[in-house]
């Protein structure tokens, strides 16, 4: 099948040139997979900003947060034999796992949803309390009920799980704290309640038995979830065969609720395909993929921090056009339109 994507000719739209470190001592590493929304006007991403610390001659460092939200360096000696350097986007030293990049949220607007530049006035979006204390990452949004929900992956040495914070005005936030446990990411709300109940995809990790999947749950309060049903596996030997995880919202169609999901091979190849839902019974899957709608071919998608990476958890829709926002490479932000149509069309 051939790729739907309409990649935007600007792309990348945004690198990590757009934006000045939060704090001193600080270098923007890359930029990655923004959550989307609009508001007063405007499009807006919520931009995932990995940072690292500068550079120390012959030692390891990576920023970490205190649970106050105080940062330190915690920096190894190279030479060190306790210090594990295998993936560029980790390292440990003594058994324990630290991130290379220290991640937090920035918001930049758009008239006209290409074109984005940052929002001096707005608040990052930093880690907050034990839980968050090596960041936050890949948030997406939902509006829903008259206000803004953030599912996002809040990391610390403890483990990777889902956080959430809500907002009205984009200035001041309320953090519900985690709501999904370790390890588990990737968590989507629906836009609207089925049946009396808030939905959600997520993806608990299960290495050692079962696999990375996706998985929905259902809750009366947006706050405590459960009934857990597993709706998506990988496919060995396809390109989805390692691991899979949601992207943004799901969306309603006459069809069924249509999910742009990511997929990965072992060898760490992302692309995207869609899932569809039924409406009243999200759990069951009508249709799926057999092949990429959307595959990394493109030099900022191929070469980066973590090259041939499509992901994306952050979509605009307006009548049949999907304007997706995605990370590419692991490095830099970049756009794409779809048509929903098209896609539906190949899930029948």
């Amino acid at each position: 099948m051939a790729d739907l994507a309409c990649r935007f000719a600007a792309n990348p739209i945004l690198t990590s040139a757009h934006l000045q470190p939060s704090a001193p001592g600080l270098q923007i590493e890359c930029l990655l997979n923004p959550g989307a929304f609009s508001f007063a006007g405007k499009t807006w991403l919520l931009v995932r900003v990995a940072e690292r610390s500068a550079e120390i001659p012959g030692k390891v460092s990576v920023p970490v947060l205190a649970p106050d939200g105080g940062m330190s360096i915690v920096a190894f000696d190279r030479g060190d034999p306790k210090l594990e350097c295998k993936d560029p986007r980790a390292f440990a030293y003594d058994g324990r796992v630290y991130l290379s990049t220290l991640s937090h949220l920035r918001l930049v607007s758009s008239v006209d949803g290409v074109h984005f530049s940052p929002e001096p006035s707005a608040p990052l979006l930093t880690g907050n309390g034990p839980l968050e204390t090596y960041g936050v990452e890949d948030c997406r949004v939902v509006h829903l009920e008259g206000r803004y929900h953030l599912t996002y992956t809040a990391v610390s040495g403890l483990g990777v799980g889902v956080g959430l914070r809500h907002t009205d005005d984009w200035r001041t936030f309320q953090h519900a704290g985690m709501i999904l446990p370790p390890d588990n990411k990737d968590c989507a709300i629906f836009e609207e309640k089925i049946g009396g109940r808030y939905f959600a995809l997520h993806r608990p990790s299960s290495p050692a038995l079962g696999g990375n999947y996706i998985w929905i749950a259902e809750s009366p309060d947006l706050l405590h979830w459960g009934n857990h049903r597993c709706v998506a596996t990988t496919r060995p030997g396809k390109w989805d065969g390692a691991r899979v995880g949601a992207g943004a919202a799901p969306i309603k169609t006459a069809d069924g609720w249509l999910e742009i999901y990511h997929g990965a091979t072992a060898q760490h190849r992302y692309c995207l395909g869609a899932l569809l839902l039924d409406l009243h019974e999200p759990w069951k899957v009508l249709a799926r993929s057999e092949e990429p709608i959307m595959e990394p071919t493109e030099s900022y998608e191929t070469n980066g921090f973590f090259g041939h990476v499509i992901f994306t958890n952050g979509h605009i829709v307006e009548g049949d056009r999907l304007r997706m926002y995605y990370g590419a490479a692991d490095t830099v932000v970049c756009g794409a339109d779809f048509s929903l149509s098209e896609i539906l069309a190949t899930l029948r």
